[in-house]
């Protein structure tokens, strides 16, 4: 193999700081920013750095910006290489001059080689005062937290004691949570194979599927996994099936199911007769269900269609029992997405919160009367959980809410809300941030 001309890191930095931009300037996803690099032999420290520096970005940008006399005249690339190496110096292991000598040949790769002499002095300064530069920006909550002003707002307006337990978990690195096909193994029995590989691993004790990884590692390495034994799976979300309480011969409808996960787990667990229905708008998505279901050796009804507009696809048989796993802010699961805190805007919340409503409504016209429908979302904002729910209820009379267990039997540290049950990211469960609610239809229907 030919040595690289650039410094160690380089290639990672420079990587890294593309698809930084991407989401800056793009407006993508860090998943879709990333994905450029899925054939790269640098994919993975790539992925780590960007992460990382989108994790502490509203932390590390004021402070790199103080050090710019004209920030605006930076092109956008470089400013990006600037972030990512801050996000090295201050959080990695790697020695700070090394870092910066990296960024130097980064700026080589981005074909910005006039900016190399620029990018050298900005972060041996950032080096020398990053201390008392950090210490300016921990003086605004924005900073000090790295997550935007509406959304610490509207956190604390939820949760006053738990706010700050919340942003703290926002910022931790979740874990690599399985979720084990049960009818193939026990949970003991799979922990041993994963010992056989030299993998450790933890049972979760209020879950049956679920298993956590003391380290994280690539899905090709977990036995059993091409053969469908084992999916990745946050613990919080693997409670859906449990709630939905299907029973033999029952028409299952998964609204909003890609990419498939639950979809998987219902059948995976499924008595006699059941079939599921999985319902999608996007075509690209209800083929990544396919995809999911093959490797798991699992069937359903997949459908690409607005489940909002039942009369596009519902035959007009009713099912009987319907999960809604809507789209939503996804503010429970920042930990795993940190992209969002920078995507996500304050008016983004009632127009979603106004199709996660046409979709509940749509599905209670398609559930049967006696039936049972399950709303989740991995929001912890309850303009899209608890308050929307009441909503439902109050406009579809025929809706009432469903026994289900309380908070602390699901999970613990789940809260009970007035509607519903609400995991926090991180807490006691360790889990991402999930809201479920139960509801039934009278026998009379609407």
């Amino acid at each position: 193999m030919a040595k690289s001309p650039w410094a160690p890191g380089a290639s990672a930095l420079a990587g890294a700081a593309q698809a930084l931009d991407a989401v800056l300037s793009g407006g993508h996803s860090a998943d879709v920013a990333l994905g450029a690099f899925d054939a790269s032999d640098q994919r993975a420290a790539v992925r780590a750095i960007t992460l990382g520096t989108i994790r502490w970005y509203l932390r590390l940008a004021p402070a790199v910006e103080s050090l710019l006399a004209k920030p605006a005249a930076i092109s956008a690339p470089v400013r990006a290489l600037l972030i990512v190496a801050a996000h090295q110096v201050e959080y990695s292991r790697n020695a700070p001059e090394a870092t910066v000598h990296a960024a130097v040949d980064a700026a080589r790769i981005l074909k910005s080689p006039r900016a190399t002499g620029f990018v050298n002095a900005v972060l041996r300064r950032f080096v020398r005062e990053r201390p008392q530069l950090l210490a300016r920006v921990d003086q605004k909550e924005p900073g000090r937290t790295a997550h935007p002003q509406w959304l610490i707002d509207r956190l604390r307006s939820a949760w006053p004691a738990q706010c700050p337990a919340i942003l703290a978990a926002n910022n931790a690195h979740p874990p690599m949570t399985l979720r084990l096909d049960v009818s193939r193994a026990s949970a003991a029995q799979y922990i041993d194979r994963l010992s056989t590989s030299d993998i450790d691993s933890l049972k979760i004790q209020w879950i049956d599927s679920a298993i956590t990884l003391t380290h994280p590692v690539s899905v090709s390495a977990l036995p059993g996994f091409s053969e469908g034994w084992v999916s990745v799976q946050d613990a919080g979300a693997q409670l859906a099936p449990g709630l939905l309480q299907v029973g033999a011969g029952m028409r299952v409808l998964d609204a909003c199911a890609a990419p498939g996960g639950k979809t998987g787990h219902l059948l995976e667990g499924a008595p006699p007769g059941v079939t599921v229905t999985a319902v999608d708008i996007d075509a690209a998505r209800v083929a990544r269900i396919d995809e999911n279901l093959k490797r798991l050796g699992r069937t359903a009804t997949l459908i690409v269609a607005d489940v909002s507009k039942p009369q596009s696809f519902w035959d007009g048989r009713p099912f009987e029992r319907i999960l809604v796993d809507a789209p939503c802010s996804s503010t429970g699961v920042i930990r795993r997405h940190p992209d969002i805190k920078l995507l996500r805007r304050p008016g983004d919340i009632a127009p979603l919160a106004a199709g996660q409503l046409s979709i509940l409504k749509a599905a209670a016209s398609m559930l049967a009367p006696g039936g049972r429908l399950l709303y989740c979302t991995c929001s912890v904002l309850p303009e899209e959980n608890e308050t929307l729910v009441g909503r439902l209820l109050e406009e579809v009379p025929a809706m009432h809410p469903a026994r289900m267990p309380a908070a602390g039997d699901l999970a613990p540290g789940a809260q009970d809300r007035s509607l519903g049950v609400q995991l926090m990211p991180g807490a006691e469960a360790g889990t991402d941030g999930f809201y479920y609610a139960c509801l039934e239809k009278t026998t009379t229907g609407t």
